[in-house]
Protein backbone atom coordinates (compact mmCIF):
# COMPACT_ATOMS: atom_id res chain seq x y z
CA UNK A 1 0.00 0.00 0.00
CA UNK A 2 1.82 3.09 -1.25
CA UNK A 3 1.39 6.27 0.81
CA UNK A 4 1.98 8.45 -2.28
CA UNK A 5 0.28 11.83 -2.11
CA UNK A 6 -1.97 12.48 -5.12
CA UNK A 7 -0.36 15.92 -5.58
CA UNK A 8 3.13 14.42 -5.65
CA UNK A 9 5.32 15.48 -8.59
CA UNK A 10 7.79 12.80 -9.66
CA UNK A 11 11.39 13.59 -8.75
CA UNK A 12 14.66 12.46 -10.34
CA UNK A 13 15.72 11.06 -6.96
CA UNK A 14 12.83 8.55 -7.07
CA UNK A 15 14.86 6.17 -9.24
CA UNK A 16 17.80 6.24 -6.84
CA UNK A 17 15.51 5.58 -3.86
CA UNK A 18 13.99 2.63 -5.70
CA UNK A 19 17.40 1.25 -6.65
CA UNK A 20 18.81 1.64 -3.13
CA UNK A 21 15.78 -0.04 -1.55
CA UNK A 22 16.53 -3.09 -3.70
CA UNK A 23 20.18 -3.13 -2.57
CA UNK A 24 20.28 -2.00 1.10
CA UNK A 25 18.35 -2.97 4.19
CA UNK A 26 17.54 0.72 4.72
CA UNK A 27 17.92 4.04 2.95
CA UNK A 28 18.83 7.40 4.55
CA UNK A 29 17.69 10.56 2.72
CA UNK A 30 19.21 13.89 3.76
CA UNK A 31 18.43 17.37 2.49
CA UNK A 32 17.08 20.80 3.39
CA UNK A 33 13.69 21.23 5.00
CA UNK A 34 10.81 21.66 2.56
CA UNK A 35 12.74 20.13 -0.36
CA UNK A 36 10.28 17.21 -0.58
CA UNK A 37 12.07 14.43 1.32
CA UNK A 38 8.97 13.26 3.20
CA UNK A 39 6.69 13.19 0.16
CA UNK A 40 9.33 11.43 -1.95
CA UNK A 41 9.79 8.86 0.84
CA UNK A 42 6.03 8.34 1.21
CA UNK A 43 6.00 7.52 -2.50
CA UNK A 44 8.07 4.41 -1.65
CA UNK A 45 6.80 3.57 1.87
CA UNK A 46 4.01 1.37 3.23
CA UNK A 47 4.00 2.82 6.75
CA UNK A 48 5.26 5.97 8.45
CA UNK A 49 6.54 7.23 11.80
CA UNK A 50 6.65 11.03 12.20
CA UNK A 51 9.09 11.83 14.99
CA UNK A 52 8.24 15.53 15.02
CA UNK A 53 4.92 14.54 16.64
CA UNK A 54 5.34 14.75 20.42
CA UNK A 55 3.39 11.59 21.26
CA UNK A 56 5.36 9.47 18.79
CA UNK A 57 8.63 10.99 19.96
CA UNK A 58 7.86 10.12 23.61
CA UNK A 59 6.99 6.52 22.68
CA UNK A 60 10.28 6.21 20.83
CA UNK A 61 12.17 7.46 23.87
CA UNK A 62 10.57 4.71 25.99
CA UNK A 63 11.27 1.93 23.50
CA UNK A 64 12.03 2.01 19.80
CA UNK A 65 9.99 -1.18 19.37
CA UNK A 66 6.87 0.86 20.16
CA UNK A 67 7.23 2.80 16.91
CA UNK A 68 8.60 0.17 14.53
CA UNK A 69 6.03 -2.03 12.77
CA UNK A 70 5.80 -4.83 10.21
CA UNK A 71 4.64 -2.88 7.15
CA UNK A 72 7.82 -2.34 5.16
CA UNK A 73 9.29 -0.16 3.84
CA UNK A 74 8.67 1.98 6.92
CA UNK A 75 9.44 5.69 6.75
CA UNK A 76 10.97 7.15 9.93
CA UNK A 77 10.80 10.90 9.37
CA UNK A 78 13.38 13.19 11.07
CA UNK A 79 15.18 10.28 12.75
CA UNK A 80 17.88 12.72 13.93
CA UNK A 81 15.52 13.83 16.71
CA UNK A 82 16.31 10.47 18.36
CA UNK A 83 19.77 9.54 17.01
CA UNK A 84 19.69 6.08 18.64
CA UNK A 85 17.27 5.05 15.89
CA UNK A 86 20.20 4.78 13.46
CA UNK A 87 21.82 1.87 15.31
CA UNK A 88 18.42 0.28 16.01
CA UNK A 89 17.60 0.26 12.29
CA UNK A 90 21.05 -1.07 11.46
CA UNK A 91 20.51 -3.98 13.91
CA UNK A 92 17.08 -4.70 12.43
CA UNK A 93 18.69 -4.87 8.99
CA UNK A 94 21.27 -7.34 10.34
CA UNK A 95 18.44 -9.62 11.50
CA UNK A 96 17.03 -10.21 8.01
CA UNK A 97 18.20 -10.80 4.47
CA UNK A 98 15.25 -8.82 3.14
CA UNK A 99 16.09 -5.50 1.50
CA UNK A 100 14.27 -2.18 1.64
CA UNK A 101 12.97 -2.29 5.21
CA UNK A 102 13.32 1.34 6.30
CA UNK A 103 13.55 4.85 4.86
CA UNK A 104 15.14 7.40 7.20
CA UNK A 105 14.87 11.12 6.52
CA UNK A 106 16.87 13.92 8.11
CA UNK A 107 16.92 17.72 7.69
CA UNK A 108 19.75 18.40 10.16
CA UNK A 109 23.03 16.52 10.28
CA UNK A 110 24.16 15.45 13.73
CA UNK A 111 27.00 17.34 15.38
CA UNK A 112 30.37 15.58 15.65
CA UNK A 113 29.70 15.15 19.38
CA UNK A 114 26.31 13.49 18.74
CA UNK A 115 27.87 11.24 16.12
CA UNK A 116 30.50 10.01 18.58
CA UNK A 117 28.17 9.63 21.57
CA UNK A 118 24.99 8.26 19.98
CA UNK A 119 25.97 6.50 16.74
CA UNK A 120 28.16 3.43 17.12
CA UNK A 121 28.12 2.12 13.55
CA UNK A 122 28.38 3.91 10.22
CA UNK A 123 25.70 1.70 8.71
CA UNK A 124 28.02 0.82 5.82
CA UNK A 125 26.56 -1.99 3.75
CA UNK A 126 23.23 -1.79 5.57
CA UNK A 127 22.04 1.82 5.14
CA UNK A 128 22.47 3.52 1.76
CA UNK A 129 22.80 7.31 1.87
CA UNK A 130 21.06 9.63 -0.60
CA UNK A 131 21.38 13.41 -0.81
CA UNK A 132 18.24 15.27 -1.91
CA UNK A 133 17.92 18.86 -3.13
CA UNK A 134 15.21 21.32 -4.09
CA UNK A 135 13.54 20.81 -7.48
CA UNK A 136 15.43 21.38 -10.72
CA UNK A 137 13.74 23.23 -13.57
CA UNK A 138 13.21 19.93 -15.37
CA UNK A 139 11.41 18.47 -12.34
CA UNK A 140 9.24 21.56 -11.85
CA UNK A 141 8.23 21.60 -15.52
CA UNK A 142 10.17 24.79 -16.33
CA UNK A 143 12.63 23.01 -18.64
CA UNK A 144 11.49 21.25 -21.81
CA UNK A 145 14.23 18.63 -21.53
CA UNK A 146 15.14 19.04 -25.21
CA UNK A 147 18.87 19.26 -24.35
CA UNK A 148 20.07 16.14 -22.55
CA UNK A 149 23.47 15.93 -20.83
CA UNK A 150 23.52 12.25 -21.79
CA UNK A 151 23.02 13.14 -25.46
CA UNK A 152 25.86 15.67 -25.29
CA UNK A 153 28.07 13.01 -23.67
CA UNK A 154 27.25 10.58 -26.49
CA UNK A 155 27.57 13.24 -29.19
CA UNK A 156 23.98 12.74 -30.32
CA UNK A 157 22.32 16.05 -29.34
CA UNK A 158 20.63 17.60 -32.39
CA UNK A 159 20.25 21.27 -33.18
CA UNK A 160 16.82 22.51 -32.21
CA UNK A 161 14.79 25.48 -31.05
CA UNK A 162 13.45 25.73 -27.51
CA UNK A 163 10.54 27.70 -26.09
CA UNK A 164 11.38 31.39 -25.80
CA UNK A 165 12.03 32.72 -22.29
CA UNK A 166 12.04 36.27 -20.98
CA UNK A 167 14.34 37.88 -18.43
CA UNK A 168 11.25 38.35 -16.26
CA UNK A 169 10.67 34.60 -16.30
CA UNK A 170 14.30 33.79 -15.47
CA UNK A 171 14.29 36.26 -12.58
CA UNK A 172 11.09 34.73 -11.21
CA UNK A 173 12.54 31.19 -11.42
CA UNK A 174 15.53 32.32 -9.34
CA UNK A 175 13.45 34.12 -6.71
CA UNK A 176 10.86 31.33 -6.51
CA UNK A 177 13.45 28.59 -6.08
CA UNK A 178 12.88 24.87 -6.30
CA UNK A 179 10.66 24.47 -3.23
CA UNK A 180 7.83 22.07 -4.16
CA UNK A 181 5.26 24.09 -2.20
CA UNK A 182 6.24 27.24 -4.12
CA UNK A 183 5.98 25.92 -7.69
CA UNK A 184 2.41 27.07 -8.30
CA UNK A 185 2.50 30.22 -6.14
CA UNK A 186 1.36 33.44 -7.90
CA UNK A 187 4.32 35.50 -9.12
CA UNK A 188 3.66 38.39 -6.76
CA UNK A 189 4.00 36.05 -3.76
CA UNK A 190 6.91 33.77 -4.76
CA UNK A 191 9.38 35.48 -2.41
CA UNK A 192 7.36 34.73 0.73
CA UNK A 193 8.39 31.08 1.26
CA UNK A 194 12.17 31.68 0.83
CA UNK A 195 11.97 34.67 3.22
CA UNK A 196 10.07 32.64 5.81
CA UNK A 197 12.71 29.92 5.45
CA UNK A 198 15.45 32.40 6.40
CA UNK A 199 13.33 33.70 9.29
CA UNK A 200 12.85 30.15 10.61
CA UNK A 201 16.59 29.54 10.44
CA UNK A 202 17.31 32.68 12.44
CA UNK A 203 14.49 32.27 14.97
CA UNK A 204 14.93 28.58 15.77
CA UNK A 205 17.06 26.29 13.62
CA UNK A 206 20.46 27.87 14.34
CA UNK A 207 19.97 27.09 18.04
CA UNK A 208 19.55 23.33 17.57
CA UNK A 209 22.44 22.42 19.87
CA UNK A 210 23.34 25.75 21.54
CA UNK A 211 22.37 29.42 21.58
CA UNK A 212 23.78 31.52 18.74
CA UNK A 213 23.63 35.25 18.07
CA UNK A 214 20.76 35.93 15.66
CA UNK A 215 22.18 39.25 14.49
CA UNK A 216 25.63 37.82 13.70
CA UNK A 217 24.07 34.89 11.83
CA UNK A 218 21.90 37.29 9.86
CA UNK A 219 24.99 39.30 8.87
CA UNK A 220 26.78 36.10 7.87
CA UNK A 221 23.84 34.98 5.71
CA UNK A 222 23.83 38.37 3.96
CA UNK A 223 27.59 38.12 3.38
CA UNK A 224 27.23 34.61 1.95
CA UNK A 225 24.45 35.90 -0.31
CA UNK A 226 26.67 38.74 -1.56
CA UNK A 227 29.39 36.16 -2.24
CA UNK A 228 27.12 33.60 -3.91
CA UNK A 229 29.01 31.62 -6.63
CA UNK A 230 32.38 33.09 -5.56
CA UNK A 231 35.37 31.51 -3.78
CA UNK A 232 35.31 34.10 -0.99
CA UNK A 233 37.53 33.06 1.92
CA UNK A 234 36.47 32.94 5.56
CA UNK A 235 38.60 36.05 6.13
CA UNK A 236 36.56 37.83 3.46
CA UNK A 237 33.36 36.86 5.24
CA UNK A 238 34.80 38.02 8.56
CA UNK A 239 35.75 41.43 7.19
CA UNK A 240 32.26 41.71 5.75
CA UNK A 241 30.49 41.24 9.08
CA UNK A 242 32.87 42.24 11.90
CA UNK A 243 34.92 45.13 13.19
CA UNK A 244 37.75 44.28 15.58
CA UNK A 245 39.26 46.10 18.50
CA UNK A 246 42.19 43.72 19.01
CA UNK A 247 43.77 40.37 18.09
CA UNK A 248 41.75 38.49 20.71
CA UNK A 249 38.48 39.57 19.07
CA UNK A 250 39.78 38.38 15.68
CA UNK A 251 40.53 34.92 17.11
CA UNK A 252 37.14 34.73 18.82
CA UNK A 253 35.39 35.81 15.62
CA UNK A 254 37.19 33.14 13.59
CA UNK A 255 36.01 30.48 16.05
CA UNK A 256 32.49 31.88 15.88
CA UNK A 257 32.33 31.93 12.09
CA UNK A 258 33.61 28.34 11.90
CA UNK A 259 30.77 27.32 14.19
CA UNK A 260 28.16 29.33 12.29
CA UNK A 261 29.27 27.96 8.90
CA UNK A 262 29.18 24.46 10.36
CA UNK A 263 25.57 24.80 11.55
CA UNK A 264 24.52 26.17 8.14
CA UNK A 265 26.12 23.14 6.53
CA UNK A 266 24.41 20.76 8.97
CA UNK A 267 21.07 22.42 8.20
CA UNK A 268 21.73 21.94 4.45
CA UNK A 269 21.47 25.71 3.95
CA UNK A 270 24.84 25.88 2.20
CA UNK A 271 26.07 23.45 -0.43
CA UNK A 272 29.49 24.42 -1.73
CA UNK A 273 31.07 23.32 -5.01
CA UNK A 274 34.52 21.73 -4.72
CA UNK A 275 37.49 22.52 -6.98
CA UNK A 276 38.54 20.23 -9.83
CA UNK A 277 42.25 19.41 -9.90
CA UNK A 278 42.72 16.60 -12.40
CA UNK A 279 44.57 16.49 -15.74
CA UNK A 280 45.90 20.06 -15.74
CA UNK A 281 49.32 20.77 -17.26
CA UNK A 282 50.33 23.01 -14.34
CA UNK A 283 48.73 21.38 -11.26
CA UNK A 284 50.67 23.53 -8.79
CA UNK A 285 48.68 26.57 -9.99
CA UNK A 286 45.26 25.08 -9.36
CA UNK A 287 42.88 26.67 -6.90
CA UNK A 288 41.58 24.42 -4.16
CA UNK A 289 38.92 26.68 -2.63
CA UNK A 290 35.27 25.71 -2.91
CA UNK A 291 32.76 27.92 -4.67
CA UNK A 292 30.17 29.18 -2.19
CA UNK A 293 26.51 28.33 -2.71
CA UNK A 294 23.24 28.37 -0.87
CA UNK A 295 21.36 25.12 -1.39
CA UNK A 296 18.91 27.12 -3.50
CA UNK A 297 19.45 30.58 -5.09
CA UNK A 298 16.10 31.77 -3.73
CA UNK A 299 17.66 31.84 -0.24
CA UNK A 300 20.42 34.19 -1.39
CA UNK A 301 17.76 36.44 -2.96
CA UNK A 302 15.73 36.34 0.26
CA UNK A 303 18.77 37.38 2.33
CA UNK A 304 19.37 40.39 0.08
CA UNK A 305 15.67 41.20 -0.40
CA UNK A 306 16.05 40.86 -4.17
CA UNK A 307 13.00 41.16 -6.41
CA UNK A 308 12.47 40.56 -10.11
CA UNK A 309 12.89 44.27 -10.85
CA UNK A 310 16.03 44.56 -8.71
CA UNK A 311 17.64 41.67 -10.60
CA UNK A 312 16.74 43.06 -14.01
CA UNK A 313 18.13 46.47 -13.04
CA UNK A 314 21.38 44.93 -11.74
CA UNK A 315 22.57 42.48 -14.40
CA UNK A 316 25.82 41.73 -12.57
CA UNK A 317 23.93 40.38 -9.54
CA UNK A 318 21.43 38.72 -11.90
CA UNK A 319 24.38 36.92 -13.54
CA UNK A 320 25.66 35.56 -10.21
CA UNK A 321 22.20 34.36 -9.20
CA UNK A 322 21.60 32.82 -12.62
CA UNK A 323 24.89 30.95 -12.30
CA UNK A 324 23.69 29.66 -8.92
CA UNK A 325 20.43 28.48 -10.49
CA UNK A 326 22.24 26.60 -13.25
CA UNK A 327 24.72 25.00 -10.86
CA UNK A 328 21.89 23.87 -8.59
CA UNK A 329 20.37 22.07 -11.57
CA UNK A 330 23.70 20.72 -12.85
CA UNK A 331 24.40 19.21 -9.42
CA UNK A 332 21.02 17.46 -9.42
CA UNK A 333 21.48 16.19 -12.98
CA UNK A 334 25.06 14.95 -12.66
CA UNK A 335 24.34 13.18 -9.36
CA UNK A 336 21.32 11.53 -11.00
CA UNK A 337 23.79 10.24 -13.61
CA UNK A 338 26.14 8.99 -10.88
CA UNK A 339 28.72 11.76 -11.16
CA UNK A 340 29.90 14.88 -9.32
CA UNK A 341 29.98 18.64 -9.87
CA UNK A 342 33.15 20.75 -9.53
CA UNK A 343 34.50 24.15 -10.59
CA UNK A 344 37.94 25.03 -12.00
CA UNK A 345 40.38 27.89 -11.45
CA UNK A 346 44.01 28.55 -12.37
CA UNK A 347 45.28 30.88 -9.62
CA UNK A 348 48.10 32.27 -11.80
CA UNK A 349 46.34 33.07 -15.08
CA UNK A 350 42.87 33.49 -13.62
CA UNK A 351 41.45 31.01 -16.13
CA UNK A 352 38.14 29.72 -14.77
CA UNK A 353 35.48 27.26 -15.82
CA UNK A 354 32.17 27.61 -14.02
CA UNK A 355 31.32 23.91 -13.82
CA UNK A 356 33.05 20.59 -14.38
CA UNK A 357 30.77 17.56 -14.72
CA UNK A 358 32.67 14.44 -13.72
CA UNK A 359 30.97 11.20 -14.77
CA UNK A 360 31.26 7.92 -12.88
CA UNK A 361 33.58 6.41 -15.52
CA UNK A 362 36.13 9.23 -15.11
CA UNK A 363 35.12 11.16 -18.23
CA UNK A 364 34.26 14.81 -17.69
CA UNK A 365 32.70 17.85 -19.36
CA UNK A 366 33.40 21.59 -19.04
CA UNK A 367 30.51 24.04 -18.78
CA UNK A 368 30.43 27.83 -18.87
CA UNK A 369 27.32 29.72 -17.71
CA UNK A 370 26.13 33.00 -19.24
CA UNK A 371 22.92 34.92 -18.72
CA UNK A 372 22.83 36.46 -22.22
CA UNK A 373 23.49 35.04 -25.69
CA UNK A 374 25.85 37.96 -26.46
CA UNK A 375 28.30 36.47 -23.91
CA UNK A 376 28.62 33.12 -25.69
CA UNK A 377 31.75 34.03 -27.70
CA UNK A 378 33.61 34.97 -24.51
CA UNK A 379 32.51 31.70 -22.91
CA UNK A 380 33.66 29.67 -25.91
CA UNK A 381 37.12 31.25 -25.74
CA UNK A 382 37.45 30.39 -22.03
CA UNK A 383 36.50 26.79 -22.77
CA UNK A 384 39.02 26.56 -25.62
CA UNK A 385 41.80 27.94 -23.36
CA UNK A 386 40.86 25.35 -20.77
CA UNK A 387 40.83 22.58 -23.40
CA UNK A 388 44.33 23.47 -24.58
CA UNK A 389 45.73 23.18 -21.04
CA UNK A 390 44.23 19.80 -20.20
CA UNK A 391 46.17 16.55 -20.50
CA UNK A 392 43.00 14.47 -20.74
CA UNK A 393 40.51 16.39 -22.84
CA UNK A 394 36.89 16.92 -21.80
CA UNK A 395 34.36 14.60 -23.42
CA UNK A 396 32.32 17.65 -24.40
CA UNK A 397 32.10 21.36 -23.67
CA UNK A 398 28.98 23.44 -23.32
CA UNK A 399 27.73 26.98 -22.70
CA UNK A 400 24.49 27.06 -20.71
CA UNK A 401 22.64 30.28 -21.49
CA UNK A 402 19.64 31.96 -19.90
CA UNK A 403 18.19 34.30 -22.47
CA UNK A 404 18.10 32.24 -25.69
CA UNK A 405 15.95 29.68 -27.51
CA UNK A 406 18.85 28.12 -29.43
CA UNK A 407 20.01 24.51 -28.92
CA UNK A 408 23.04 24.04 -31.16
CA UNK A 409 26.52 22.62 -31.58
CA UNK A 410 29.01 25.20 -32.80
CA UNK A 411 30.35 23.87 -36.15
CA UNK A 412 33.88 25.25 -35.60
CA UNK A 413 34.58 24.28 -31.99
CA UNK A 414 32.06 21.51 -31.29
CA UNK A 415 30.92 23.42 -28.20
CA UNK A 416 27.24 22.99 -27.37
CA UNK A 417 25.04 26.01 -26.70
CA UNK A 418 21.91 25.22 -24.69
CA UNK A 419 19.35 27.20 -22.67
CA UNK A 420 18.89 26.24 -19.01
CA UNK A 421 15.16 25.94 -19.78
CA UNK A 422 15.94 23.04 -22.16
CA UNK A 423 18.35 21.06 -19.97
CA UNK A 424 17.80 17.62 -18.41
CA UNK A 425 20.04 14.70 -17.37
Amino acid sequence: MSLRKKEYINRLVDKKIEDYLSIFGAVSIEGPKWCGKTWASLNHANSVVLLDEDEIKEKAKLSLDLILNDEKPELIDEWNLIPEIWDAVRRKCDDTVKKGNYILTCSTKLTDKEQKEKIHHSGAGRIGKIQMYTMSLYESGDSTGKASITDMLNGTLKNNLNDKVTLDKLANLIIRGGWPSNINTPEDKINIIPKSYIEAILDKDINDDKKRDKNKMNMLLKSLARNETTIASKNTLLKDIEEYANEREIIESRITIEDYLDVLNRLHITNNQNAYNENYRSPERLGKSSKRHFTDPSLACACLDLTKDKLINDLKTFGFMFEALVERDLKIYIEYLGGKLFHFRDNVTGLEVDSILEFNDGEYAAVEIKLGFHQVEEAKQSLLNFYNNMVKKPKFMCVVVGYTDVIARDPETGIYIVPITALKP
